[in-house]
């Protein structure tokens, strides 16, 4: 549909009208008399050579060399941004879940601290850090210039798909694997894991030195402080390696992991490596137990989350292929975020 020798009051009343209709407008021009539809459109391309002044103050993006071609790399590079963007916060929030059911299970439960404080700032201000700003590096999906301009009222950077995925599936997913290591390294040292429920008010009795646990063996108030900061560095593991997988299934948010590749961003396979040396200098360095609270594990509770990040990796997958095969669907608008 080709309009002729519009005014400028024309021109707003066909972006209004598009706009109505649920279209996302874009407005290229250069004079003053495209202001009001710069202005009004969803962008506004002004020319930044031919361009008046007026133009380019009520446009959303001046082109420096007047080349339309210029307006599709600044659109990819533009949604770009955002979709990384939306990976690193996806990434970042999904942790916030198992470093806080610790304490509601402390809570309700009674059972001894699973996760100390000196642990989660350690998860938050060291571990993590690195991986979440290499997402910013990721390249773009091939498809990225395929899919359909984001509804601006709807799709917005954080919104309600992307914090239910984060917190109450992939969050829940990594809850279950630090409690599976947590009761794991308890059982393994004679706590059985209704022996643990409701032991909390005996456990941090600095006076109860003769405490039996499973098999009768009797623990005094250090041996149990030394197995709390155990059960810390365990859990602190779990969320780590959760988190390898989280990292990597937030590389893409439609299409397969293995069409993006796992090794095209180099910072984030070098995150990967800082995060697994970082973990294992924190629980192996000598001092640590007496400076940040993290204790030598056994190797084999560095394995016993590994499967619940299998299951992590698998079910976005699966996630991803349902939100590819039915757009528009149920599937695609809860789970894509």
């Amino acid at each position: 549909m080709v309009f002729a020798r519009t005014s400028p009051q024309q021109k707003l009343i066909i972006v209004e009208s598009c706009q109505r209709l649920g279209s996302i407008v874009a407005v290229t021009g250069d004079g003053v008399n495209d202001s009001p539809a710069l202005k009004k459109a969803d962008i506004g391309v002004a020319m930044g050579i031919a361009g008046s002044d007026a133009a380019k103050n009520a446009a959303d993006m001046i082109l420096l060399d007047d080349n339309f071609a210029s307006i599709v790399t600044g659109v990819e590079q533009g949604r770009l941004i955002f979709d990384n963007l939306k990976k690193s916060i996806a990434y970042t929030l999904t942790k916030n879940i198992p470093e806080l059911t610790p304490y509601l299970i402390y809570i309700t439960c009674s059972v001894p601290l699973p996760l100390g404080c000196i642990t989660i700032l350690f998860i938050e201000l060291a571990t993590d850090i690195y991986p979440s700003v290499s997402l910013a590096y990721e390249k773009a999906e091939s498809d990225i210039m395929n899919l359909k301009p984001r509804n601006p009222r709807r799709d917005r950077l954080v919104n309600e798909s992307l914090a239910v995925y984060s917190y109450f599936q992939i969050g829940a997913i990594q809850s279950f694997a630090g409690f599976t290591d947590y009761f794991a390294a308890m059982a393994q040292e004679g706590w059985y894991p209704l022996v643990c429920i409701g032991l909390r008010a005996h456990w941090e009795n600095v006076h109860f030195q003769d405490m039996q646990d499973s098999y009768g063996q009797e623990w005094t108030f250090n041996q149990r402080l030394y197995q709390q900061y155990t059960c810390y560095t365990v859990f602190f593991v779990s969320i780590e390696i959760c988190q390898i997988s989280d990292v990597l299934i937030r590389k893409t948010r439609r299409l397969s992991v293995f069409t993006q590749g796992f090794f095209r961003n180099k910072v984030l396979v070098s995150a990967i490596v800082f995060q697994l040396l970082l973990g294992n200098l924190l629980c192996y360095c000598p001092g640590m137990p007496n400076i940040f609270n993290f204790m030598p594990i056994r190797v084999q509770w560095w394995f016993v989350p590994v499967p619940y990040g299998i299951l992590i990796f698998v079910y976005d997958e699966i996630r991803k292929l349902g939100v590819r095969r039915h757009p528009g669907s149920w599937w695609d608008q809860e789970l894509y975020y």
